[in-house]
């Protein structure tokens, strides 16, 4: 019973059957055509060339699932055992559908060609495993046909997305990543970072007592992200804008505000005072220079430019909140 209890619900690759390899090979296929058409329709919208080349990429899997079933077909007869590769231990895995939905066009194509390497490398190191003449060139067939598919998945690229379609579609996809992720976590990390600093800092210089001021700092920066993110949700759907998912951005911008909040609200968890401030203050240095390094990479704002409107506009804040503590 104990032995029942421990044993792996899946197959061992040794223990298969010519016919169970080639029954696993079939299937494979056909899912990895499934899984070329399913990203063929993600990026139809934007990325339509793209598109072509895992539908062509399908038709090639689809080409080879008949091949595989005709050579099924000739050594063990029409019924296919009903096996799959979630069935064997140490077989490679394919994420489904709901997974895949909102990976990026460079995502994509890293994990078509990882698909393609990851079962050439499986039938390659399974050869060497198994001592059955015939299974290890079955293996070995496999393996080449893997490779093919590499080489394929190459070509129809070539003739689909050249070099400019190719620099086209990866500009569109940064504008995207810019449009829904960026900007929206910048101004989050903008708004949380500076509108925090006067009450933070008002706070402690009034109270001189770090716990208080934590719980200032937690409120307005949770308060602040709750906001910031409900509003960059509500006010655009990006149907006309194409900014992408509004949730996408409101959580992108409720948490930036948060956590541009919480950087310099947390060293207030330091018991000592001028410990904590120092440490505060640090923190700040590096939130305003990060803000303007976001700003020159991304937005392609001047370095100098955004430097001097982030420090100059976070030191005045930083300075108001001082002098109201010590009011």
């Amino acid at each position: 019973m104990l032995l029942g209890f421990f044993r792996s619900p899946k197959r061992s690759f040794a223990s298969l059957t010519e016919q169970e390899i080639l029954a696993i090979a079939i299937a494979s296929e056909e899912d990895d055509a499934r899984i070329y058409l399913a990203y063929a329709d993600i990026l139809r919208a934007n990325y339509p060339d793209s598109a072509k080349v895992f539908e062509d990429m399908a038709e090639v899997e689809d080409l080879h699932r008949r091949t595989l079933i005709d050579m099924h077909r000739k050594r063990f007869g029409e019924r296919i055992p009903l096996i799959r590769r979630e069935h064997v231990s140490g077989f490679y895995e394919r994420k489904p559908d709901w997974l895949r939905k909102n990976l990026s066009l460079e995502a994509i194509r890293s994990e078509a060609e990882g698909m393609e390497q990851q079962a050439y490398n499986f039938y390659v190191e399974a050869g060497k495993r198994v001592s059955d003449a015939s299974t290890r060139q079955l293996l070995g067939d496999l393996a080449l046909a893997e490779q093919g598919h590499e080489d394929i998945a190459r070509m129809l690229g070539d003739k689909h997305t050249p070099q400019s379609v190719k620099e086209e579609e990866d500009a569109n996809a940064r504008r995207k990543f810019v449009l829904t992720y960026v900007q929206p976590g910048l101004a989050g990390l903008m708004d949380g970072s500076v509108s925090t600093l006067a009450p933070i800092f008002a706070a402690a210089f009034a109270t001189q007592q770090t716990w208080q001021t934590f719980l200032v700092g937690l409120s307005a920066s949770v308060g602040a992200g709750i906001s910031m993110g409900f509003t960059e949700a509500a006010h655009d759907d990006g149907k006309i804008s194409g900014r992408g998912s509004p949730i996408k951005r409101g959580l992108a911008c409720g948490v930036m505000t948060a956590l541009g909040g919480l950087g310099h609200a947390l060293p207030y968890l330091i018991p000592d005072f001028w410990t904590a401030t120092i440490t505060a203050a640090i923190v700040v240095f590096f939130e305003l220079w990060a803000i303007a390094f976001i700003q020159n990479k991304y937005m392609e704002t001047p370095f100098l430019r955004a430097a001097f409107q982030v420090v100059v506009g976070g030191s005045l804040v930083l300075a108001a909140g001082i002098l109201i503590g010590n009011g």
